[in-house]
């Protein structure tokens, strides 16, 4: 499929109506088009990995083919200056979640660009350091307990940034990293007693929501479960 085909396809399912029921949602309504995620996978299925067609449809700056680039790129060829071109790009959490979920977390320096982006002040680049620590922490099966320790100092140094965005992205890392045995898990709920003692409401928020699921009845038995199961 080529880019004008696919932007011809795009736009035939164009559906207003979907983009203001996005926009409840916080979602960007700025140049899209209301196209479903559930309708661009099997689109991207479709097409195949193509990255030289991902950096097109990224340029052409539709959201929803923003979407589409992300699920078509090959994480094998993407730079670290692509990611950081990309991030500074973002003006919406779904396609900041969706880069850093579908695709950046599956490349190398997933792990350093945690670290780079934290740092910055723009309010998606900052929340796609944490949406990559709460992708890494489903995706990579591999990584040891204390590469996902390293981030508690992060945690808890910007679990009190009061931008929403960036709030609910550090919930979800601590929330993430927790879920994935019962080691990280005791850690978690230790972290987020930590941060829910800090003077600051966000911290506050992020800790109490974190910790309601952490030790929850479900969460815990899964956790049991998965480590019986391992041993």
């Amino acid at each position: 499929m080529k880019y004008e085909e696919i932007l011809k396809k795009l736009k035939s399912l164009a559906d207003p109506e979907a983009v203001k029921g996005m926009a409840r949602y916080g979602i960007n309504p700025k140049n899209n088009l209301g196209v479903s995620i559930y309708k661009l996978r099997p689109i991207a299925k479709e097409i195949g990995k193509d990255h030289e067609l991902a950096l097109k449809l990224w340029g052409s700056g539709i959201h929803d083919a923003l979407l589409l680039a992300c699920f078509i790129e090959d994480p094998a060829k993407v730079t670290g200056g692509q990611m950081d071109s990309w991030a500074k790009d973002f003006d919406s959490w779904d396609v900041c979640d969706q880069a850093c979920t579908s695709l950046f977390d599956l490349t190398p320096l997933a792990w350093t660009k945690v670290f780079e982006w934290a740092k910055r002040d723009e309010e998606f680049v900052k929340r796609a350091a944490f949406s990559l620590i709460a992708g890494l922490a489903v995706h990579d099966k591999n990584a040891s307990d204390k590469k996902f320790e390293q981030f508690s100092h992060l945690i808890k140094k910007h679990s009190i940034d009061e931008r929403n965005y960036v709030k609910k992205a550090v919930n979800w890392a601590l929330r993430n990293i927790g879920k994935r045995n019962l080691a990280l898990n005791k850690q978690m709920i230790k972290l987020s007693n930590e941060i829910q003692k800090i003077d600051s409401k966000s911290a506050k928020w992020i800790a109490s929501d974190a910790m309601k699921e952490l030790t929850s009845e479900k969460v815990q038995k899964r956790l049991v479960e998965k480590e019986r199961k391992g041993k």
